[in-house]
């Protein structure tokens, strides 16, 4: 557990994220992270929540259409 302090960066406030956590984020200075919701509080992720179901609506689409995909594909 990290614990971060609240910074003032102009005419907002700010969390500066120690190299480990950026690290195990996989992320670097002008990535984007999204803060989203989740059953035990708040999350940070660098991942797009909204891509993340749309990739999951079109996986789904692709498997259920495999065949027509593939004879457009020639």
């Amino acid at each position: 557990m990290h614990a971060l302090k609240l910074t003032q960066i102009g005419n907002s406030v700010g969390v500066i994220l120690p190299k480990e956590v950026l690290a195990r984020l996989k992320v670097e200075k002008g990535d984007l992270i999204y803060l989203t919701d989740s059953a035990d509080g708040l999350r940070i992720t660098p991942h797009d929540p909204t891509f993340e179901a749309q990739m999951k609506a079109a996986r789904a689409i692709m498997r259920k259409r495999r065949n027509v995909l593939h004879e457009l594909a020639k």
